[in-house]
């Protein structure tokens, strides 16, 4: 099974979508809040490349936030 790590912030609308799909499809993940974090856009950058929450990495792969994880589930990438 694919591991998938995803940054979040508690107030970000599509960190909430994003966690709902993967829970929907059963898929576990890790959650990094980066609430308590005063320069987390930094470090989203630096970890992933992109600046907005959510940041969601797939076998250490940035894929991207909540827009992508969509359209691999939308496309049927995601199940695999």
């Amino acid at each position: 099974m694919a591991r998938i790590v995803m940054y979040t912030t508690r107030w970000c609308g599509y960190c909430v979508r994003a966690k709902t799909l993967l829970n929907e499809r059963g898929l576990t993940y890790e959650e990094i809040s980066l609430d308590e974090e005063p320069r987390f856009r930094q470090r989203l950058f630096d970890l992933t490349g992109g600046w907005t929450v959510p940041q969601i990495l797939i076998d250490d792969q940035p894929i991207g936030g909540y827009v992508e994880l969509w359209r691999l589930d939308k496309d049927g990438k995601l199940a695999a």
